[in-house]
């Protein structure tokens, strides 16, 4: 339950915002991201860079990163859209609507992320035995996060 009372449905990118959320507030401050990025779970970040990531997703420019903001931004709105979208559709070269092994390794190349065989095998699995579905995605991205990347 969110500080406004309403009851906020789970989504795959819920575990993701609590983890940013260090206060539990409902809202990601430039403090939440400031102690996120400086407890070493990823590189540090500046004031600035921290300020940019807020403004690119505080659609109501309150300062705050509401959990509606957050998943327009990373997340596939009701309606499509979103950063996320957008890299899904580019690790899926052939357009099925599930990222394969071909082209999970492919993206991971072109991004220069070194993964092994064993690496790519491991996330298809965990995204489903046909390939990873957006929604899969999205899972695997918010348990990483939550289980500090």
């Amino acid at each position: 339950m969110c500080p406004a009372g309403r009851v906020l449905a789970p989504g795959p990118l819920r575990p993701a915002f609590d983890v940013l959320d260090a206060d539990s507030d409902g809202k990601i401050s430039h403090d939440d991201l400031k102690a996120f990025f400086s407890s070493g779970v990823a590189a540090a970040l500046s004031d600035e860079d921290i300020g940019s990531m807020i403004s690119a997703a505080d659609a109501d420019r309150d300062g705050l990163v509401e959990f509606e903001e957050f998943e327009r931004v990373l997340g596939r709105p009701r309606g499509g859209g979103g950063v996320m979208a957008e890299a899904f559709h580019v690790m899926d070269r052939d357009g099925d609507g599930k990222v394969g092994f071909g082209d999970l390794k492919a993206y991971l190349e072109m991004a220069g992320l070194p993964a092994s065989d064993d690496d790519i095998w491991t996330m298809i699995r965990m995204g489903g035995s046909d390939g990873i579905s957006f929604d899969a995605l999205l899972k695997i991205l918010a348990v990483d996060l939550a289980n500090g990347l």
